[in-house]
C-alpha cells in the first residue's frame, strides 16, 4: 500500500515534516478555501503540490497522492435545475487536477453534514482521547436541541426516554458543546451550520427520498465517471459516516448493496471506492473482509482505522486503536495486499492502493496541543506503524 496521511493545507497543525517523519510518502489534502461548486483553478492546484513537494527532499520526496476532497454541492445531491452548472464547474476541476498529474479523487454523497460525532475528546482507559458517536446523545440533539419536526418517529421509544434523560442533565455549555461538535466542530467539513439555520437546511431534503437520492448520485455518476476514465482519474466515494440515517436524511452508500448498485450503474474501472473500513465497520451487517474481496478491482482509495460498537446500542460506537476495534484487519489488509498482486501481475504501474491511517487518538503532548479531532500526530503516527507492521508480515507470509 501507498502510505498516506490527510493534511488540511497550510493552517494544520500537523506539519508536512511531520508527517514525512511519520513514514508516510503521500500527502491527502484538498484546496478547502474554495467554496464548494467553484473551480480548482491549475494554478491553485499546481501552488498546493509545490508547496507539498518542497517540503520532501531527494532522500524521502512527498507528492500529493490523493485529492480529498473535491466536494459535491447539494444542489446535485438534491437534483435541482442548477445542478447542471456545477457539474461542468466540477468536469472542468478534474480536467485541471488531471493536467497537474493527480489520478485519485475522493468526494462523497451525505446530505447536509459530512460526518459526525457527539464527542471530540472521548475520555479512554489509558488517558488519551478519541471520537465517540454516542446515539441515543445524538437522539437528544435532534429531539430536544433543534427540536426538529416530525424527529420523534425517528428513534425507538427506549432510545426517547434516554436521550430525555440526557437532555435534563444538560449545562448550558453542555448544550453549546454538542451543537458545535454536531454543527462545526469536524475538519474536513465543507458547510458549517447553526441551530438557527439548520433547520432551513434540512427542510431542502424533505422531499427526496432514498431512491431519489440514489438516482441523483447515479446520474451525477453517469456525467463524471467517463470523463474521469478519459483523464486516467480514479474516482473513489467514501461511505456514510456514520453509515445510517440522521436527523431524516436519506443514506446511499452505507453497505455492501449500496456499493454494489453504484458500481453497477456506472459500470466503468473509473468509478470506484474509497474503502473505509470505520464508516462501513460501524454497522454490523459489513463484513468488511467479504466486501474487500468482492469489491476489490474497484477500491481505488483506502482508509483503515476501527470502530468499537456498544453491543447493547449498536449505533453507539468509539474510534478505537486501529488494531483493537472490531475490524479483522490482518485479514482486510491481506486481502489487500492480495489485490495489489493480482495489479502487479497484470503489469500495471499503479499496482499500489493508496492508503491512510484515519483518525488516530489525541494522546502523549498531543493532549496539551490544539489539534484537528481525529487528526493529532501521534495517535496516526502509532496507527500507520501498527498497519505498517501489518502490510510487511503479511507479504512475508503470502
Amino acid at each position: 500500500m501507498e502510505q498516506t496521511m490527510r493534511w488540511f493545507g497550510p493552517k494544520d497543525p500537523v506539519l508536512l515534516q511531520n508527517i514525512m517523519q511519520a513514514g508516510a510518502t503521500g500527502i491527502v489534502t484538498a484546496l478547502h478555501d474554495i467554496p464548494n461548486g467553484q473551480i480548482w483553478t491549475r494554478k491553485s492546484i499546481r501552488e498546493r503540490m509545490k508547496i507539498i513537494e518542497s517540503a520532501g527532499n531527494s532522500d524521502f520526496p512527498l507528492r500529493w497522492s490523493v485529492v480529498e476532497s473535491v466536494p459535491v454541492h447539494e444542489d446535485i445531491k438534491k437534483g435541482l435545475p442548477s445542478a447542471k452548472s456545477y457539474i461542468q464547474n466540477y468536469k472542468e476541476t478534474l480536467k485541471n487536477l488531471a493536467k497537474e498529474g493527480l489520478d485519485t479523487v475522493c468526494y462523497n454523497f451525505m446530505p447536509v453534514l459530512d460526518w459526525s460525532r457527539t464527542d471530540l475528546a472521548f475520555p479512554m482507559p489509558d488517558g488519551s482521547k478519541a471520537l465517540y458517536f454516542h446515539y441515543p446523545t445524538f437522539a437528544a440533539f435532534d429531539l430536544f436541541l433543534l427540536k426538529r419536526a416530525g424527529a420523534l418517529e425517528n428513534y425507538s421509544q427506549e432510545v426517547v426516554e434516554e436521550a430525555k434523560e440526557i437532555a435534563a442533565a444538560w449545562s448550558d455549555a453542555d448544550k453549546k458543546n454538542l451543537e458545535n461538535n454536531i454543527l462545526r466542530g469536524l475538519p474536513g467539513a465543507e458547510e458549517h451550520f447553526t441551530l438557527a439555520n439548520f433547520q432551513e437546511v434540512l427542510d431542502g431534503y424533505k422531499h427526496i427520498s432514498e431512491d431519489a437520492l440514489r438516482q441523483n448520485l447515479f446520474d451525477f455518476e453517469a456525467e463524471i465517471a467517463p470523463l474521469a476514465q478519459q483523464l486516467g482519474i480514479r474516482l473513489s466515494i467514501h461511505p456514510d459516516d456514520p453509515p445510517f440515517p440522521l436527523l431524516g436524511l436519506p443514506r446511499v452508500v452505507s453497505t455492501a448493496n449500496d456499493a454494489k448498485a453504484l458500481l453497477q450503474a456506472v459500470n466503468v474501472e473509473a468509478n470506484g471506492l474509497c474503502f473505509c473500513t470505520g464508516s462501513y465497520g460501524a454497522r454490523p451487517d459489513n463484513d468488511l473482509v467479504n466486501m474487500v474481496k468482492q469489491f476489490a478491482n474497484r477500491i481505488h482509495f483506502i482508509h483503515l482505522r476501527a470502530v468499537k460498537k456498544d453491543p447493547k446500542q449498536p449505533k453507539t460506537f468509539f474510534e478505537a486503536d486501529h488494531l483493537g476495534g472490531d475490524a479483522d484487519m490482518v485479514n482486510i489488509v491481506k486481502a489487500i495486499v492480495e489485490e495489489e498482486g493480482r495489479r502487479k501481475s497484470q503489469g500495471r504501474s499503479d499496482f499500489q492502493i493508496p492508503m491512510r491511517p484515519d483518525h488516530g487518538h489525541q494522546m502523549l503532548d498531543d493532549l496539551i496541543k490544539t489539534t484537528n479531532p481525529g487528526y493529532s500526530a501521534i495517535g496516526r503516527l502509532k496507527g500507520l506503524a501498527e498497519l505498517r507492521g501489518i502490510e510487511t508480515a503479511v507479504k512475508q507470509l503470502l
